[in-house]
C-alpha cells in the first residue's frame, strides 16, 4: 500500500462526479484513473483530476495500477463491479445500496472479508454534524431508555434516471433509495439491536402493491420492532406533495428526553440537531456543514493507513435483511413475523 492510495472511479454521474471532487479536494490520495461509458461525463471528471487515464469500462479500470475503487454505477450493477474489483484485491468504497437484497450484499461482504479488503457505503447521512451529535448524546445516556423513534425522508422529486423504476435494476423503489438511510440511521444509532417485528405499507401511483407490483414504490408506511420493545415508525417517499423540496427528519424518544435531527426549509443539505425535554429545546447543531463527501474521505483516510477488512461492513447485510422484510411484508399485505436477525 502507497502513503497516498491510488484510486480508480467507476462511475462519473452526479454523486460520482461528486466524491471525486471531495477525495481529490481532500488531497489524501491519487486518482489515476476514471471510468465512464460516457464521454461527456468522463471529460467533466478528468478536468477534476486532469493527471487521471480515463477508461470506457470497468476491465480497462482494473488494468490500471490501483489500490482502491470508488464505485457510483446503477444499483443492479453493484454485485458485479464490487466482486470484480475485489477479487483484484481493490478496497472497495460503493454507492448505497450495495446489493439489490440480502443475499446480493451477503456476497459482497463475505468477498471483502475473504479479500481482506475495506469495504465502504456510502451512508452519508451517519457523517452529518446533526446525526453526529445526536449519536453523542444517545451513547452517553442524555435522554434515558430510548423506546421510540420516527424517522421520514420524503423527495418531492424522485430519481430522473429511469434504471430507478426497473426492480430488476434498482432493486426497488423509495424503499432500498430512500428509506435504506432510515433503517440505517435507526439500528446505527441504536447500537444495532436485533429486529424482531416488520410491518409494511407499501403504495404505488396511490394504489397499495400487490405481491407481483406492476411498477416500484413510490411511498412506504413502515413499523419495526427491535430487540428491547423500541417502536420504530419509518416513512419515504418519491414525488409526494410535500410542499417543499424535502422533508428529512429522524426523531428519538427517551424516558429523558428527546432529540431530533430535521432539514432546514426543505434543503436536501442543511439540517439542525435539538434536544428536548418537555417543552424545552436546545440546539445541538446547525448549517453550514459540508458532509456529504465525508464517508468517501474517511474510507479514503483508512485505506491510506493498510486497512483491510472491517467486521462492521457486517451491518450492511442487517441493513440489507430489514429492507428485504419490509419488500416482504408489504407484498404480503402489511405484516411479518419474527427475529430478522
Amino acid at each position: 500500500m502507497t502513503a497516498r492510495p491510488r484510486l480508480g472511479f467507476l462511475g462519473v454521474g452526479w454523486i460520482g462526479r461528486h466524491r471525486l471532487e471531495a477525495i481529490e479536494r481532500h488531497g489524501a490520495a491519487d486518482i489515476v484513473a476514471i471510468a465512464d461509458p460516457s464521454r461527456e461525463r468522463r471529460k467533466a471528471a478528468l478536468a477534476i483530476a486532469p493527471t487521471a487515464t480515463g477508461c470506457e469500462h470497468l476491465g480497462q479500470l482494473l488494468a490500471q495500477p490501483l489500490d482502491g475503487i470508488v464505485i457510483a454505477t446503477p444499483s443492479g450493477l453493484h454485485a458485479d463491479h464490487c466482486l470484480a474489483a475485489l477479487a483484484r484485491g481493490c478496497a472497495v468504497f460503493c454507492q448505497k445500496p450495495l446489493g439489490r437484497n440480502a443475499a446480493e450484499t451477503a456476497r459482497i461482504v463475505a468477498a471483502a472479508r475473504g479479500a481482506n479488503c475495506l469495504l465502504g457505503v456510502d451512508l452519508s447521512y451517519r457523517r452529518t454534524t446533526a446525526i453526529q451529535r445526536i449519536r453523542e448524546v444517545l451513547r452517553g445516556g442524555g435522554i434515558g431508555r430510548v423506546f421510540a423513534a420516527d424517522l421520514v425522508f420524503h423527495n418531492a422529486y424522485g430519481p430522473d434516471a429511469a434504471w430507478f423504476y426497473d426492480k430488476a435494476v434498482s432493486g426497488g423503489g423509495c424503499v432500498i433509495d430512500l428509506g435504506i438511510h432510515l433503517v440505517d440511521l435507526a439500528l446505527w444509532l441504536l447500537d444495532f439491536p436485533a429486529v424482531a417485528v416488520v410491518a409494511s405499507q407499501l403504495y404505488g401511483r396511490g394504489e397499495p402493491l400487490g405481491a407481483r407490483p406492476p411498477h416500484v414504490e413510490d411511498y412506504a408506511a413502515v413499523q419495526l420492532r427491535l430487540a428491547g420493545g423500541v417502536a420504530v415508525r419509518l416513512a419515504c417517499s418519491w414525488r409526494i406533495s410535500a410542499g417543499r423540496d424535502a422533508v428529512i427528519e429522524a426523531s428519538f424518544y427517551g424516558t429523558g428526553g428527546g432529540l431530533a435531527m430535521k432539514n432546514v426549509e426543505g434543503s436536501f443539505y442543511d439540517f439542525t440537531a435539538e434536544r428536548y425535554r418537555g417543552t424545552a429545546g436546545e440546539r445541538l447543531a446547525s448549517p453550514p456543514d459540508d458532509w456529504s463527501g465525508r464517508a468517501a474521505i474517511d474510507w479514503t483516510e483508512r485505506l491510506a493507513t493498510g486497512a483491510g477488512f472491517d467486521p462492521e461492513a457486517e451491518r450492511f447485510v442487517d441493513v440489507a435483511a430489514v429492507l428485504d422484510a419490509i419488500y416482504d411484508a408489504g407484498r404480503a399485505g402489511d405484516t411479518g413475523h419474527g427475529v430478522i436477525r
